[in-house]
């Protein structure tokens, strides 16, 4: 079950030491698009390894300082030396088995949502029952609140720090008071619900919905599941790295 093509979408075939994988970059997400096939072009992504694996959840690739990277060592900083603007284009790209989604910074240094300039994750998830999809449902909309909030904090910041130096706690309380009615009225507005194709494909094939509306999806796999699957069993050690590297060998833009 994978999203019905559309016009602006590319073929890559990605060569690996665990076999071949085909993904589909969507064509309305461009700028993460067209950044892909730059460093496939340029051959960036050649000999860098899947640093990163986490059995029912995703495995990550992308970080240049891996190609030669020693045994043990930390990996999943690198870069080409700049972020994307990201696209979340939610709910049509969702976190599916197979969903190709670039990794960026967390919230807290990066509110922006802004994706990492070459590191990318490929889902593999699980499948839930529908009590759990309710309960991940439910996550989704703290998490949402909390991110308006936090957005908003950020915005009065100045406001806050001027009242926490004149310890005026009365204006604080009156303040966040203020902040939360506002989360509450956005939150409202755009309600965080699972569609009904979210809640079939999640509840047959599997994926990881709590990342939904978070990380920008940009394309997914079309052939060579089976691979994702096997990388996502190997054994893991320190920083959730695979103990035997798994490396992409080359990428091609299937023409």
């Amino acid at each position: 079950m994978t999203t019905p093509s559309a016009e602006g979408d590319v073929l890559v075939d990605i060569s690996t030491t665990a076999g071949d994988i085909q993904v589909r970059l969507f064509g309305d997400t461009p700028k993460h698009r067209d950044n892909f096939l730059k460093l496939v072009n340029e051959g960036y992504y050649n000999g860098v390894l899947f640093h990163r694996v986490i059995n029912e959840f995703m495995i990550q690739t992308g970080d240049p300082d891996s190609k030669n990277a020693s045994a043990g060592q930390s990996l999943g900083t690198g870069g080409p030396g700049y972020t994307i603007e990201s696209e979340i284009v939610y709910p049509r790209h969702f976190h599916r088995k197979g969903a190709l989604a670039a990794a960026r910074q967390a919230d807290q240094v990066n509110p922006e949502r802004r994706s990492s300039g070459s590191q990318f994750y490929i889902v593999t998830g699980k499948a839930y029952n529908d009590g759990q999809l309710k309960q991940m449902e439910n996550q989704m909309k703290m998490m949402q609140q909390q991110g308006i909030f936090n957005r908003l904090a950020a915005e009065n910041r100045s406001k806050i720090m001027e009242m926490r130096r004149n310890n005026d706690q009365a204006g604080i309380q009156k303040l966040q008071e203020e902040l939360i009615a506002v989360t509450e009225k956005e939150a409202a507005a755009n309600p965080v619900t699972l569609t009904p194709e979210q809640r079939k494909v999640y509840g047959t094939v599997g994926g990881t919905p709590h990342l939904d509306g978070q990380y920008t999806v940009f394309g997914e796999v079309t052939k060579g599941l089976d691979v994702v699957d096997k990388i996502q069993q190997m054994p893991t050690g320190a920083a959730d790295r695979p103990l035997e590297d798994v490396r992409i060998l080359k990428m091609t833009v299937v023409k």
